[in-house]
């Protein structure tokens, strides 16, 4: 936990998508203080088509290198987010070289009772998981 959704643009090697889950998982780990064994990540690949992405008046420019991650997690500090934000386009730039402005991050917050990672239990409820 957290959970990363992440939509790309189809036409990135395997390798480069491997890259792209392991950058970000850095930053959610740098960012959020969790163990690094807590990796949840789904890859939603995309036909161009498929994604509308616009600038919501801040005058970007998107290209089909496009990356937009929806994050589900326990309730994070508006400064933990915002260290997310920031280290995930450092990460991405630095070892992706994807261009800031192609990044789209949202985040949902949930409770403890929200989460089972198996076992029929809500581990964060039950004790098991801190």
């Amino acid at each position: 936990m957290p959970l990363l959704n992440i939509t790309v643009i189809r036409g990135r090697t395997p390798e480069e998508l491997r890259q792209l889950l392991d950058s970000a998982h850095r930053a959610v780990v740098e960012a959020f203080g969790i163990p690094e064994r807590d990796r949840y990540q789904v890859v939603d690949v995309r036909e161009p088509d498929d994604v509308v992405a616009q600038d919501t008046g801040l005058g970007f420019e998107r290209s089909d290198q496009l990356v937009i991650i929806q994050v589900v997690s326990r309730r994070r500090t508006a400064e933990m987010k915002q260290r997310f934000y920031e280290l995930l386009a450092e990460h991405l730039h630095r070892d992706c070289g994807l261009d800031a402005k192609d990044l789209i991050v949202s985040i949902t917050e949930n409770g403890d009772a929200d989460w089972s990672f198996g076992a029929g239990r809500a581990q964060f409820v039950t004790g098991e998981l801190a």
